[in-house]
């Protein structure tokens, strides 16, 4: 059980950490939206919210995992 979380909380790092590489775009290539909110330092906010909303959906799915096996250890 808490091998498959480890696994998937694995992949979904070892992903995210493959992204800066496959976010690599043309050098004219630019992103105003992200270049205002890094100029005014809200970009770290975005990121914040994002990283709590992913921590938060991964410990809701833990936390359902070991109720589910808990409820089917019991029925068994």
């Amino acid at each position: 059980m808490y091998k498959k979380i480890y696994t998937l909380v694995l992949a979904l790092l070892g992903g995210l950490l493959a992204l800066p590489a496959m976010a690599q775009g043309k050098p004219n290539d630019t992103v105003e939206m992200a270049d205002k909110f890094r100029a005014d330092g809200k970009i770290y906010v975005v990121v914040a919210v994002v990283v709590v909303i992913l921590t938060g959906l991964i410990v809701y799915v833990a936390r359902l995992d070991r109720k589910i096996t808990k409820f089917e250890k019991e029925f068994k």
